[in-house]
């Protein structure tokens, strides 16, 4: 939690504590009460996918068994068999031309496309593809920014530069999988023990959820263990 100034009023402390818990809470709790939400309306649209399917492929009816909970299996079996079509050539030749057909009518095209981008982000999250989080001095000296290592530059861009130059990843908040792409040489950064994860936190949270390295959670547990003594 970070210090208060000793200046401050009573009132001042009083509204500092109450907005920074209550920003903490909300960035804690509304995430797990929109994928609550979220996951209940899935559930339901699933049990009503049976009435788009043909009388007589209906197998719970058939079974006697309630349709009620059984519209996931259905889902899962459509996306599983759509997954299998779309990967083959001619399923991924077949998904283009409806792609393309999409992306030609009007006002439907731009919806399709932030749809798009948006579940590419969520489920191609390119955290995945982040090796190290490290600190670099951006967009000037002495102003600090959190940056991702995707790699080393390689080829031309190395051999001009006549230095070890890293690729870095400087993201944006509250939205970390847009930013910028810099070349860094590598003495220029400062390397973190943040993981990619908690690095995503930060940028989220604009820096109110700020979780500790590794190292100082260690140093301050020694520091609890030792005064406790």
């Amino acid at each position: 939690m970070t210090a208060t100034p000793k200046r401050w009023t009573r009132w001042q402390r009083l509204k500092h504590f109450l907005r920074v818990n209550l920003i903490a809470g909300f960035l804690f709790l509304a995430p797990i009460v929109v994928t609550v939400f979220i996951l209940r309306v899935l559930l339901k649209w699933a049990d009503n996918a049976w009435k788009w399917v043909p009388d007589f492929m209906r197998i719970p009816e058939k079974l006697g068994i309630p349709e009620t909970g059984t519209g996931v299996l259905l889902v899962f079996i459509v996306l599983l068999c759509t997954g299998i079509f779309v990967r083959n050539y001619v399923g991924k030749r077949l998904a283009r031309s409806i792609e393309k057909v999409i992306l030609k009518l009007p006002g439907v095209n731009r919806f399709y496309a932030a749809t798009n981008q948006l579940f590419i982000s969520v489920f191609k999250s390119p955290a995945k593809e982040f090796k190290q989080v490290v600190l670099i001095e951006y967009p000037r000296p002495r102003l600090y920014a959190l940056a991702f290592v995707t790699g080393i530059a390689v080829g031309e861009i190395q051999r001009k530069t006549k230095e070890k130059v890293l690729n870095v990843f400087v993201p944006t908040t509250p939205n970390p999988t847009s930013g910028f792409y810099l070349m860094v040489p590598q003495e220029d950064t400062i390397k973190l023990d943040l993981t990619v994860e908690d690095a995503f936190k930060i940028l989220i949270s604009g820096g109110i959820l700020n979780p500790e390295s590794p190292e100082l959670k260690h140093k301050t547990n020694l520091t609890t263990d030792t005064s406790s003594n």
